[in-house]
């Protein structure tokens, strides 16, 4: 299901998901609206057309108090576990491995994240 989900989440979408997980609470639809005008520029609208089809596509659960508040069904974590998944199945046939060794030969790793992830990495005995 939340596989399905975050799937149907489109780019613009995605940065209305963004602005909620960052907040970490359920946000009337005018701050939602003004924060996105301010920071992405779009039109009223667009922003209302947004925040509609993601509670449509059931990712943002809609809370009528004095106004609208909208809080996010899927967490940021999910969504970036999907997003990941996708990466790999899709541009490195589904090998995490592929997807690492490209990243160590585009430079796309410093040396402390290569230190950091032969820490994560070890096994103890």
């Amino acid at each position: 299901m939340q596989n399905e989900l975050a799937e149907k989440i489109s780019d613009s979408e995605l940065e209305v998901m963004k602005l909620l997980w960052q907040a970490g609470d359920a946000l009337p639809v005018t701050e939602i609206r003004e924060t996105l005008q301010r920071t992405r520029g779009w039109e009223a609208t667009t922003v209302k057309t947004l925040v509609s089809r993601l509670v449509s596509k059931g990712a943002l659960r809609q809370e009528k108090r004095n106004v609208f508040y909208y809080s996010p069904l899927i967490t940021e974590r999910e969504y970036n576990a999907w997003a990941t998944d996708s990466l790999i199945r899709r541009l490195y046939n589904g090998s995490a491995r592929d997807l690492v060794a490209a990243l160590v030969r585009s430079d796309g790793l410093t040396q402390q994240d290569i230190e950091e992830l032969r820490t994560m990495f070890k096994v103890e005995d």
